[in-house]
């Protein structure tokens, strides 16, 4: 009855059933994997987003593209990380996840396959499903750094395959191609005549080398490059759902996808009136939240350094960029197990590195968002469960 793009089975986890108990119990939970900026004691203006009440938001002029003044708004943006977009290459959407189902939708036909990095976030496998595309993994393999398995990626291509994606910084390893993988992810793209896709959610979280995470690289020469972004993580702000699609490469074939991602786009017209009017005013005033997150992900990575460092059978990978951090702890039991047992025995929420499909165990990733007192009390309670064995 129901369409074979969508699980099989709904039934939840032995993690996700010990949280709902724990919660319908009333147990104080310490919850580290909190992404939602707006939940974690962050200080947002009352006015920020007064822009959304203006009269013209009463007016309603269909633009598939996006209206010329909010890309205005965001190629603006772009300038400000040093990326020079056209704003007529600008596609806008009403999230990221919006925006890959309209590049799946351009590129691929069912049963088509996407490039995706292993580990990254279990989204890009759900999304894909309900395009009906197939993702073909390629390894992010960790030696003190995260690098690309190059060599893997170029054997998974096949006649299927219609795009790579980049997660750039990724989540949740926090690492970022370096400028010879691009070269190479793109040489790969250009023999399989691909276009590359960049999810840059993250570009603004540079955590030890400043700012902002490295760039995927501005221009794209000859490889048609889609690159993602948005207001959730850009100024915090998952709720006015405003996102963008980035088009780069060679003139004739920008011009072809963008046409036809505008004949997409007209068959959802899913970006409010209202955000895009106030999407200059959004940007410029969400870089106080923006400054905020920063701070807060600084000061949590030193802190999870510090404690981690007091126990030595547990590891804190290396991270570049990004709201998360991986800590590799002794596989003495199940990460599910685990993290079970954190639930219950200490009140600790933390995902699993198999969350992630990371290669092997045992891993467990923790949102930087944490407020620093609930993450200092929870990675004590996690360092000390993991080493107990």
């Amino acid at each position: 009855m129901f369409s074979s793009r969508l699980p099989t089975a709904l039934t939840h986890n032995r993690i996700a059933d010990a949280e709902r108990a724990a919660r319908a119990s009333g147990a104080p939970l310490l919850d580290l994997t909190q992404s939602n900026p707006t939940l974690v004691g962050l200080a947002y203006p009352d006015d920020l987003l007064a822009p959304l009440a203006g009269r013209a938001g009463l007016r309603y002029e269909p633009c598939a593209q996006g209206l010329a003044q909010a890309r205005d708004a965001v190629a603006t943006d772009f300038r400000r990380r040093g990326v020079a977009i056209d704003p007529d290459d600008l596609v806008l959407t009403a999230s990221t996840s919006e925006a890959y189902s309209f590049l799946l939708k351009l590129l691929c036909a069912p049963g088509h396959a996407v490039h995706v990095p292993a580990p990254s976030y279990p989204l890009l496998d759900h999304l894909c499903a309900l395009d009906g595309v197939r993702t073909v993994p390629f390894s992010l393999e960790y030696h003190v750094r995260w690098s690309i398995d190059l060599p893997r990626l170029r054997r998974s291509v096949s006649r299927d395959s219609r795009a790579i994606v980049l997660v750039q910084p990724n989540n949740p390893t926090g690492s970022c191609a370096t400028a010879p993988e691009l070269d190479e992810v793109r040489a790969v793209c250009r023999r399989g005549a691909m276009p590359l896709i960049v999810d840059e959610v993250f570009a603004d979280y540079g955590l030890d080398g400043g700012e902002h995470a490295a760039p995927a690289g501005s221009p794209a020469g000859d490889i048609l490059t889609f690159r993602l972004g948005g207001l959730s993580k850009t100024i915090g702000l998952p709720q006015a759902k405003l996102a963008w699609i980035a088009l780069q490469g060679p003139d004739d074939r920008r011009r072809q996808a963008r046409e036809r991602l505008q004949l997409i786009a007209d068959m959802y017209l899913s970006v409010s009136t209202p955000v895009q009017l106030a999407a200059s005013s959004l940007l410029e005033a969400g870089q106080a939240i923006r400054a905020q997150i920063r701070e807060r992900l600084v000061a949590n990575l030193r802190l999870a350094r510090a404690l981690v460092a007091e126990h030595p059978a547990c590891q804190l990978l290396n991270v570049e960029a990004g709201w998360s951090v991986v800590i590799q702890v002794p596989a003495t039991r199940s990460e599910e197990d685990l993290a079970v047992e954190l639930i219950e025995q200490d009140g600790v929420i933390v995902h699993p590195g198999y969350f992630f499909d990371f290669p092997r165990e045992a891993f467990a990733v923790v949102s930087l968002l944490t407020p620093p007192a609930e993450l200092r009390n929870g990675l004590a309670r996690l360092l000390e469960r993991a080493e107990a064995g």
